[in-house]
């Protein structure tokens, strides 16, 4: 592989767990970048299969310096991804999350970098994008919604628009991420990066393109949400009261941040705590004021019920 040190590097924050079927495919993809100046970040989050040795494969073949290997906390995804967000010895300057069972497009870093740095560095930016759905054999099967309203913080409250799979962000986006701590109690890794970034000031760019094949299979520990029994299952969900505790979870989360928060984040976050705790008329009024939203019609009135029976 020819490297071009003169390009900005970026850490792929790498997380693994009983990945040996479909591994090889997504380093593979990852050598295939056109976008050569990057390094591999395996965390391990405790395999007992083949893993470790595809891993160790791997790095025989590129170098030490292209891949190294780590155990992870063992506590699930998100806590595995959180640990290599906020991990020390990772000095670069950009980051890309990866999973372990996708295949990336070539040019799927350069699109993100192209972006990335045209934004000034101080600025927190998050790359994002749209995904082709695959079976377990890489046979297409469909595509990812293609979400047309702006990204924002009052959408990020309510909905991710982004998997972490495709997201690559900047320094200024991981040092929030780091001061908010790899101990942050999340629902996932990538809404928690969507929601620091919007809220922050930062920029966030969701790209309609296609970036990876997104692998669907029945070891997903997250897979595509788009189908209608999905739907149902998020129905559920939402009545037994999950979503409103997972809002609890990151109004409490982004407290860690108040300092960071834009004017409009605070007074959007004011009005969502405030609305939560009232009567039906001042809940619907005050939730209305805050702004927040989904991206389509039928996530929006979803929201609107959550909101009548205090499910939000």
């Amino acid at each position: 592989m020819q490297v071009n040190d003169a390009l900005p590097k970026v850490a792929i924050l790498l997380c693994t767990y009983h990945g040996q079927h479909y591994l090889a495919e997504q380093l593979d993809s990852i050598e295939r970048q056109t976008y050569t100046n990057w390094e591999i970040w395996a965390s391990d989050d405790g395999s007992e299969d083949d893993t470790h040795a595809i891993l160790e494969r791997y790095r025989a073949k590129w170098g030490a310096h292209r891949i190294s290997v780590h155990n992870g906390p063992a506590e699930g995804f998100v806590s595995n991804f959180l640990s290599l967000t906020c991990k020390a010895d990772i000095q670069a300057d950009f980051y890309a999350y990866s999973d372990q069972d996708d295949i990336w497009e070539d040019d799927k870093l350069e699109r993100a970098m192209d972006w990335l740095r045209s934004i000034p560095q101080g600025v927190p930016a998050l790359y994002c994008s749209r995904t082709r759905l695959v079976d377990a054999e890489n046979r297409d099967i469909g595509l990812s919604p293609l979400f047309a309203k702006p990204p924002s913080f009052a959408n990020a409250l309510m909905q991710n628009i982004g998997g972490g799979n495709t997201m690559v962000f900047n320094e200024a986006a991981r040092q929030l991420l780091r001061e908010a701590g790899e101990n942050v109690k999340v629902v996932s890794h990538d809404s928690w990066a969507y929601m620091v970034v919007t809220g922050c000031g930062g920029q966030v760019k969701y790209d309609h393109y296609p970036s990876l094949r997104y692998r669907q299979h029945g070891g997903n520990v997250v897979g595509m949400n788009s189908d209608w029994a999905a739907r149902r299952v998020r129905i559920r969900m939402l009545w037994e009261g999950q979503f409103r505790a997972w809002n609890d979870r990151h109004l409490v989360a982004l407290k860690r941040l108040h300092p960071h928060l834009t004017p409009d984040s605070r007074r959007t976050l004011e009005l969502l705590e405030r609305a939560r705790k009232r009567s039906l008329l001042p809940r619907l009024i005050g939730l209305k004021k805050s702004g927040i939203y989904r991206q389509t019609l039928l996530g929006n009135l979803g929201l609107v019920a959550a909101a009548i029976f205090k499910k939000i």
